[in-house]
């Protein structure tokens, strides 16, 4: 009976049970002749009891319990409440209690949600300041190495110090590497990285990207073409440069990962409004357990043969940031010992 009722109807049933039992001991009182009492009497009487009650009860879950509830307001939505609200300006005819309840729950998980979002968060970024540690240590360890061996002697040695030289500072240059790639995606995931739109030759710009990496193709005996049926020539929207450096990490992989002696292919396809680009090679393929972490932060599938080919770990975590800032989408499907196609779509000019 009393649950979920508003201060109002809660105070006016504890009057009314008030009066009734104030005027069922007046009529036994009149009853028994304990008192001489007329019926207009027991109905004042009763009245009164019920006015007093209600006002009583009234005020007393005002400002003893529904003021205090309604801190709980205060301290849940203080972000949103105006800096003049006060405590005591309740609407007793609402059912606050049940308010608060909901109110309660809802902040409860929130606060449950923003609780994980930050253990994800940190677990992200300890991985991630690992990560970098890692791919550091690296070449900080060969440079270390190559330039104290030639302080200790070796510079005087003809058949070292140049080897040495040129090995120190191939470990430069991937540091620079890896920093820039960091910064390029400090950039995107910040929003800092402007976008010039405009149309261009999707077929033709593969073409470009093929003529830069034919020579490494040329080293694995890889053929870089397009699908047969699936090479027409179509006009997109985009940051033509930014493609550019997707459109070669992507090929680039499917040079490194691929088989040599094999191809590496790139596909269009009309889909209305887009197009869609895939990029296939008939390599090594990707283990189903590492698919959800291929556009991870320095995440190598095959650890060992990625840095023997060289690389930051950061291309493909690039190229999704890239894609995204586009407002587009990327995927990718492999089998293992046949091959991976990585596709993503692009506005049609």
């Amino acid at each position: 009976m009393f649950k979920n009722q508003t201060p109002q109807q809660l105070s006016t049933y504890i009057a009314a049970i008030s009066a009734v039992l104030m005027a069922l001991l007046a009529l036994c009182c009149k009853a028994t002749g304990i008192m001489v009492i007329s019926w207009a009497s027991i109905g004042l009487l009763v009245l009164s009891v019920f006015v007093v009650s209600y006002i009583s009860n009234f005020y007393l879950v005002r400002y003893y319990i529904f003021r205090r509830i309604k801190l709980i307001y205060k301290i849940i939505h203080r972000h949103k409440l105006p800096t003049d609200f006060k405590a005591g300006k309740i609407e007793m005819g609402q059912n606050i209690l049940d308010n608060v309840e909901e109110e309660v729950d809802q902040w409860a998980e929130q606060n449950e949600r923003d609780i994980e979002e930050l253990e994800r968060l940190a677990t992200y970024r300890r991985r991630f300041i690992g990560d970098v540690s890692h791919e550091l240590k690296t070449p900080i360890f060969n440079i270390q190495g190559f330039i104290h061996t030639l302080l200790d002697g070796a510079i005087h040695d003809p058949d070292v110090n140049t080897k040495y030289l040129q090995r120190a500072a191939k470990n430069v240059d991937r540091l620079q590497a890896i920093v820039e790639d960091l910064e390029t995606i400090n950039k995107l995931e910040a929003g800092q990285m402007v976008l010039d739109l405009r149309d261009f030759d999707i077929h033709d710009l593969t073409e470009e990207v093929f003529s830069d990496l034919e020579m490494r193709a040329r080293e694995r005996n890889i053929r870089l073409t397009f699908k047969e049926g699936a090479n027409q020539h179509f006009r997109v929207r985009a940051d033509k440069e930014s493609i550019r450096q997707v459109l070669m990490n992507l090929v680039h992989n499917s040079i490194k990962y691929g088989r040599e002696g094999g191809l590496s292919k790139v596909s269009f396809y009309d889909m209305e409004n887009y197009i869609l680009l895939e990029v296939s090679d008939n390599g090594i393929g990707i283990n189903p357990e590492h698919m959800k972490h291929v556009f991870d932060r320095f995440y190598r599938a095959d650890k060992h043969r990625s840095r023997e080919a060289g690389g930051t770990g950061l291309g493909l975590s690039i190229v999704k940031h890239i894609i995204e800032a586009h407002k587009q989408t990327i995927n990718v499907r492999s089998s293992l010992g046949q091959g991976s196609t990585f596709g993503f779509t692009l506005e049609k000019a």
